[in-house]
């Protein structure tokens, strides 16, 4: 089973709230390196923490991310884009084109970069964060590129566990960071996120509920469209 001690880790997104921890947790736990990247990364007060240029929606910076952190065992896909509007439709191009390239074809690539180097590492792990909106159609592109991710994770996981490498698959409701600094709705706090995250990735569980939204959205995939989605009788009167 993966374990933290020792680990070379890569977080995407670092400088965010939920990225930020995924950073200092995965030392707290004996990491022995975290590459922190973002698009501009920042600096950080630890010899431990590598600052690492990656742009998710450029293949070039994907290579180079690959090749400068070789020695990487843990990946973890944490970086995401939102949108402004819930309507697939009401959404420009450019929030659809940024939601799909950093949503869903950032992390594949990445996994798709990584693997070579991952494969029969011991404790190797990718660790793509997902969303309950993966499971619940309400946040138009965002929810479909992360339903798209959840589906290539579960793919990721069957083609990687012949060569070591486990993969977990994270959803979550509303998290208490900058993106969700709008919604009044309660959200949960990232670093209780990000520990129940590396429990199970540690305990070697496959797929992390990390709030009671998530629980329920996926049990309720079970029942009809018109109870997941009241407005769909509503609209029918």
């Amino acid at each position: 089973m993966p374990a933290l001690s020792g680990a070379v880790v890569l977080v995407t997104g670092a400088n965010g709230g939920i990225g930020s921890h995924f950073v200092h947790q995965a030392l707290a736990r004996g990491a022995a390196k975290v590459y922190a990247s973002a698009r501009t990364p920042r600096d950080w007060d630890d010899e431990r923490i590598v600052p690492l240029t990656l742009d998710v929606t450029d293949p070039a910076s994907i290579a180079a991310a690959a090749a400068a952190a070789s020695d990487v065992t843990v990946l973890i896909n944490n970086a995401g884009a939102s949108v402004s509007s819930p309507g697939i439709l009401s959404h420009t191009d450019e929030e659809i084109r940024s939601n799909v390239e950093t949503n869903f074809l950032g992390p594949l690539f990445l996994a798709r970069a990584f693997a070579p180097l991952l494969s029969g590492r011991p404790g190797a792990a990718i660790i793509d964060i997902h969303s309950a909106l993966s499971w619940f159609a309400v946040a138009g592109i965002y929810s479909a590129t992360k339903a798209a991710l959840w589906s290539a994770t579960n793919s990721l996981r069957i083609e990687l566990a012949p060569a070591g490498v486990h993969v977990v698959g994270v959803h979550v409701g509303y998290v208490d960071t900058a993106m969700a600094a709008n919604v009044t709705d309660p959200k949960l706090d990232p670093a209780a996120l990000v520990a129940a995250v590396l429990d199970a990735t540690e305990a070697g569980e496959y797929e992390v509920l990390a709030d009671e939204t998530s629980i329920q959205v996926k049990a309720a995939l079970s029942a009809p469209l018109e109870a997941l989605y009241p407005q769909l009788t509503q609209s029918a009167r």
